[in-house]
């Protein structure tokens, strides 16, 4: 097993150079994922990042429930992201990470953001701001993907829209709602009551967040590309 230090640099390497330093939240949460890899050394890789889809996916249905089931649902995201980062922090740590592993983990990340798009739609939000926030979870990995096929192996500074902050969002956004949900405020608008406006608030939060983080890797990627 690598150590933390090892692990990150391993990690870095395997993401086109992209420094997880510059990013305390990026850091943060590979730390997290490290420190849970360590004792669950022997758990294969595929495991965890079969169980990460299952949540996320299961998150749907305590969202759809609505109320203070939404907490349910943004801790069940929260736990999926962290199964995410244990099954490559397993792989990588572990010394099993593969070409065919990183590319089934990157494939089930964003069937997970589909999912956390989904449970914004049915907690509320409206249809259009689900899909972009869906949307914008995939374009910068899309975008990453299309460069390195153009010849670009290296992926740039840490965005403020990387994973760990997509998935901050959509536990933050639907566990948040759900706590509205317990606090006696009668607030409507526009035909909405305070915890589907909440709900809506956090994912165009996150909308916002897709299109600068966005912006700043087309940046990044315009640079390289006219190398």
């Amino acid at each position: 097993m690598l150590s933390r230090d090892e692990y990150l640099v391993a990690w870095s390497r395997w993401h086109g150079g992209t420094d997880p330093a510059e990013s305390r939240l990026v850091r943060g949460w590979l730390s997290l994922a490290y420190a849970l890899a360590v004792p669950l050394a022997r758990l294969s890789p595929l495991v965890a990042t079969a169980l990460g889809l299952l949540v996320a996916l299961a998150a749907i249905a305590p969202a759809a429930a609505g109320g203070a089931w939404l907490i349910a649902a943004g801790v069940l995201i929260g736990l999926s992201g962290l199964l995410d980062s244990l099954d490559g922090a397993l792989a990588i740590a572990g010394g099993r990470a593969s070409r065919r592993g990183f590319v089934l983990d990157s494939a089930v990340d964003r069937l997970t953001e589909v999912g956390y798009a989904l449970a914004f739609w049915v907690a509320g939000a409206p249809g259009l701001l689900a899909a972009a926030f869906g949307a914008l979870c995939w374009l910068p990995d899309y975008l990453r993907a299309r460069a390195g096929q153009a010849g670009v192996h290296e992926t740039g500074a840490v965005s403020v829209w990387e994973r760990p902050s997509r998935v901050a969002m959509a536990a933050l956004g639907l566990g948040g709602a759900g706590v509205v949900s317990l606090i006696d405020v009668d607030v409507t608008a526009w035909g909405a009551d305070a915890v589907e406006l909440s709900v809506s608030a956090a994912a165009a939060v996150g909308c916002l967040l897709g299109v600068i983080g966005t912006a700043q890797l087309g940046v990044q990627l315009r640079r390289a590309l006219a190398d």
